[in-house]
């Protein structure tokens, strides 16, 4: 398996689209996991910003293109491990762009996990969240 670090995520960004993003977290929501899909919708929300820059941008696109890539470091269909690489690929991408996602961006993220799950454990974002926080 090819470390995070040394992806070239770049090349995954002519697999996103705003539709294929969506159809790829409501078709995995269960088995990837909430926190996944957290990390995938607040770098959405921040890519649709307009005062994110360009740079920042790109490595959200390529981000969520490997994301929605049927080719992963490890396949998504492996149980448990199957999104592991993906929320690795996202969380080094929130590492990147950290200081672009806001309040609103981590409260239209909830919103929209809550809209499509209902209730949820809100302690399963903690991960996701202490890496935006540091910021």
């Amino acid at each position: 398996m090819e470390e995070y670090s040394k992806l070239d995520i770049n090349k995954h960004s002519k697999h996103y689209s705003e539709d294929s993003f969506f159809d790829k977290i409501l078709g995995t929501a269960k088995t990837a996991g909430i926190s996944v899909i957290y990390a995938g919708l607040l770098l959405f929300y921040t890519l649709k910003k307009t005062t994110t820059p360009r740079w920042a941008k790109a490595t959200i696109i390529g981000s969520l293109g490997y994301f929605i890539s049927p080719l992963d470091a490890i396949p998504d269909m492996i149980p448990i491990a199957g999104y592991s690489d993906d929320l690795g690929v996202l969380a080094l991408a929130i590492g990147a762009v950290v200081m672009f996602i806001g309040d609103e961006e981590k409260q239209k993220s909830k919103e929209k996990l809550k809209e499509w799950f209902g209730e949820y454990d809100e302690s399963l974002l903690e991960e996701v969240d202490n890496k935006v926080n540091k910021k």
